[in-house]
Formats: C-alpha cells, sequence, structure tokens
C-alpha cells in the first residue's frame, strides 16, 4: 500500500497524474470532501489506492457506536466489521440495568450488516463517569452480580444482542476478586446461551500496577473468561492533561509487549482512537482540550493555514496554527499512524483491533483494513 505525503504545490490532479491513479480513486480512499478536496496541506498523508504488496493476514475488527453514530460512519465501518459494541446500559449497585432506549437503529444496522452485536455495560452513573463505588457494591455481592447477570439475559433477548461487552472503569483494587468473579460467571451465562464475552480494560505494563484506574485489572484473569479483550491503547493524550500524542507507538508496544504474557494473542484487540485533541498553548492546568473527530486533523490545518509535522518518536501527525490571538495544537490519527499501529497487530499476531468509536467517518482508516487485511467474522 502506498502513502504519499503531500508537498508545496501538489494538488489531487498532480498527485493523481505524476502516480498513475485517477483523482476520484484518491478522493474516496481518503474520504476526501469539499473544499478541501483542493485545499490539501502540507504534511498531509494520502493513500494512494492498489493492490497491496502483500497482505498483513486476517483479524477481527471491532468498533464502539453510540446509539447517535452518523449514518455515513455506520456506512463506512460495518462492512468492515466483525463486532460491535452499542455502548452503553448502566449497571447500578443492586444489579439493576438501565437498557439503552434508543439503540433500534444501530443495533438493527449492525444485524443487517452480519455483524456480531455486543451489549455494552458500564459502572458509569447515567450522564456522569465511572462510579468506583457502584462498581464495588455490586460485584462484591454474588446476588447483585447474579441479579445483573439475568437482567443482562432478559434486556439481550428482548433485544437480539449476541454478545455482552464490560466496560466496568475505576474499579478499586479490593473490587478485582469481584470483577474477576463477574467475568467468569458472565463467561458461562453467555456460552449457554451461545453469545460471546469481552471486555474494555486500561493500557497496563505491568501486574499491580498503581492507580485508580488500573488497580481493578487483572490480565490474566481477563484473558481466562473473555473471548476479546480491549486494551484502551489511547490516552496518553488525553481531555485535561498537556498536549501530547492519544496513542504514541512506543507506550503502545509496552503495554503490548506485556499483554501477550497474560492474556492469549488471538483474543486481543487493540484500541485505535477515531479521534485526536486541540489543546490552548501554553497549556495550563485545569483546563479542558477540545476533541477532534476522526478525519478533522487536515480540515482544521486547511481553515488555518497550518502545515502538518510529524513525530517520528510517537508516530502521529500534529501541527499547531493560530486561532484569533490564541495559539493551539493538534494531535491526531492518520494514514502514517493507523499503519503503524496495523505493522504492531501484525507484529505480535494479535486478534484484531478495536475502535472508540466508529461514530464519525474515518474512510482513510477504512481503506486501509480493504487493502491490508480479511475481516474475520465472529
Amino acid at each position: 500500500m502506498r502513502i504519499y505525503v503531500v508537498e508545496p504545490g501538489d494538488s489531487v490532479f498532480s498527485i493523481a497524474r505524476t502516480h498513475g491513479v485517477t483523482m476520484q480513486s484518491i478522493i474516496e480512499a481518503n474520504g476526501l470532501r469539499e473544499p478541501y478536496v483542493h485545499r490539501l496541506v502540507v504534511g498531509q498523508s494520502l493513500i494512494l489506492p492498489g493492490p497491496p504488496k502483500e497482505s498483513f493476514g486476517s483479524i477481527v475488527v471491532n468498533g464502539y457506536a453510540r446509539p447517535n453514530a452518523r449514518e455515513e460512519a455506520l456506512d463506512e465501518a460495518l462492512p468492515r466489521m466483525s463486532m460491535c459494541c452499542v455502548f452503553s446500559a448502566y449497571a447500578t449497585s443492586e444489579g439493576g440495568l438501565i437498557p439503552m432506549r434508543n439503540d433500534d437503529r444501530v443495533l438493527n444496522r449492525t444485524k443487517d450488516a452480519g455483524v456480531r452485536p455486543f451489549m455494552c455495560i458500564t459502572n458509569l452513573d447515567p450522564g456522569g463517569g465511572f462510579n468506583t463505588q457502584t462498581a464495588r457494591t455490586l460485584l462484591n455481592n454474588p446476588e447483585a452480580r447474579t441479579r445483573l447477570l439475568d437482567n443482562c439475559v432478559r434486556v439481550m433477548r428482548e433485544k437480539g444482542y449476541t454478545g455482552l461487552d464490560v466496560d466496568f472503569e475505576n474499579v478499586a483494587r479490593d473490587t478485582r476478586d469481584g470483577l474477576n468473579s463477574f467475568l467468569a460467571e458472565a463467561r458461562v451465562v453467555t456460552h449457554r446461551n451461545g453469545w460471546l464475552l469481552s471486555s474494555a480494560i486500561e493500557s497496563m505494563v505491568m501486574d499491580n500496577q498503581p492507580g485508580l484506574i488500573f488497580e481493578g485489572f487483572d490480565y490474566a484473569e481477563q484473558g481466562r473468561h473473555n473471548d476479546y479483550v480491549t486494551l484502551m491503547t489511547y490516552d496518553w493524550g488525553h481531555l485535561t492533561g498537556p498536549p501530547m500524542a492519544v496513542s504514541p507507538i512506543n507506550e503502545v508496544r509496552r503495554v503490548i509487549e506485556f499483554a501477550v504474557t497474560r492474556i492469549p494473542r488471538e483474543k486481543i484487540l487493540m484500541g485505535i482512537p477515531a479521534y485526536g485533541y486541540i489543546w490552548d498553548i501554553p497549556w495550563q492546568r485545569g483546563t479542558q482540550a477540545a476533541v477532534l473527530q476522526a478525519q478533522g486533523g487536515p480540515i482544521i490545518a486547511a481553515r488555518n493555514g497550518a502545515n502538518i509535522e510529524y513525530n517520528e518518536q510517537w508516530q502521529t501527525p500534529w501541527f499547531r496554527f493560530m486561532q484569533g490571538t490564541q495559539e493551539r495544537e493538534a494531535w491526531f490519527e492518520d494514514a502514517r499512524s493507523l499503519l503503524a499501529k496495523f505493522d504492531l497487530v501484525r507484529e505480535f499476531g494479535l486478534g484484531g483491533v478495536s475502535y472508540w468509536t466508529v461514530n464519525h467517518p474515518f474512510m482513510q482508516n477504512w481503506t486501509m483494513i480493504d487493502e491490508l487485511w480479511t475481516v474475520k467474522s465472529v
């Protein structure tokens, strides 16, 4: 597969003529939209369509989708997916389940595409964050765990889900055994019904890694009970932190190197962010970045007359620009950063990839999936 980095004076027409492809094929492969077809940015990466030099093999492709996912995004993603985790139903501390009320559209589209739909359950407070105490009360009570699983079975049967995804976060150390027990029980229940079980887990590089976001996860137990495990290999650069790559490849490698010693490789889905962030410069603690969705990087750069740089250590594109009197810095994903991540999947023989999220168009990514991989059914 060929990736071309835009140089001064380039246009879609000149690139197509030089490389023996059509303008339309470049536009379609990269999801270019007017007026940005005619406003290429120096440093922008473009996929040049054509037969791949070699196949990377076959993988499982998962994506998390909210009920409000854009139709265009689902049109792109679903034909290239194995499973789709619809986000999310809310577990209560007593074992209750608050199901999604507006998931029918995404669920039906997933089933119509022949993709396995997973109901994602979380310890989120509706409209709030991940609740440590909710997880503690629920998971350390065997009766509450059983009640939650009974509720999951009821809702999954009613709606037609055939997979259960567990995304419990901010789980404290004193709740780890309870989470492991819940996964063991959930595996029995899901498999009895012919369903699959998956979980999303934080990015760790050692057992018993300190910090609330890590303490509740036991990689070996996660690998034992789940059919698939999404490693959340993103958010090094995050909403309230300083500017940096969201998914720096050197840090992702460290997580993968540890994960494959605890979890069967074929169960590991490497998380890929379909988003970036824009920070005010100079960054100040207590401020929040703005979210940059999927293919938004080159659009923002074009609007503001910025050239795109590429950080070789993190294998991630970035740029700075002025917005009025405020300097800003953006980090996002492009074909080069995606290829670096796909290379890791191939190098370590992982089961596949998992996107947070498939709510917005990301055609460059899906073109690469088409050219490099065969997508498995699950």
